[in-house]
């Protein structure tokens, strides 16, 4: 019972650091996989697709980003549920959300021989939602210049009408008298 009385920061570290990297290793496999999908259906985007598919294409990539990120919670909640750390797994999985959120209200909270796990739970919460952030960026520039190709297009389109509008016709052309 005196080992469970006494916290043992290596113990803490090296367990957090294991889960750590397992996070951060499905993040990665789970992100790929996003952006892999992600990338095969962008390549089908032409200039006739609608606006309806592009918005269910963001939308889809978006939920499989929060999907990803609620696996990765789980796999912090979970040990916490099992191991008896925090007994009921509603409130291990909303320690996690917490922590990884970094909001860390405090409303539930680790034992003292547990507590260092909580600023590492809180680490790989910063790393996958910065990594996230990239590639929402990377979608984003990929809308971005879609937008502006098809902005471009449909400038030159309404420039050639103009042009064809304003030009006479044959039968227009005006005759001046000569010497006028």
């Amino acid at each position: 019972m005196d080992h469970l009385s006494n916290p043992d920061p290596v113990l803490e570290i090296l367990v957090g650091t294991v889960f750590l990297v397992v996070v951060i290793f499905v993040h990665g496999a789970g992100i790929r996989s996003i952006s892999l999908q992600f990338s095969k259906s962008w390549a089908g985007v032409t200039e006739a697709t609608p606006h309806w598919r592009l918005n269910l294409m963001l939308a889809a990539t978006i939920a499989a980003l929060a999907i990803l990120h609620f696996a990765e919670t789980l796999i912090w909640a979970m040990p916490l549920y099992v191991r008896a750390i925090i007994p009921s797994m509603r409130d291990s999985y909303y320690y996690v959300l917490e922590s990884y959120t970094t909001l860390g209200e405090g409303t539930v909270t680790l034992p003292d021989r547990w507590r260092l796990l909580g600023p590492i739970i809180g680490m790989s919460g910063l790393f996958t939602f910065g990594w996230t952030g990239s590639v929402l960026v990377s979608v984003m520039t990929d809308f971005g210049k879609f937008d502006r190709l098809r902005a471009r297009q449909e400038r030159v389109i309404e420039a050639k009408a103009e042009y064809k509008d304003a030009r006479p016709l044959d039968h227009e052309v005006a005759t001046f008298p000569e010497g006028g």
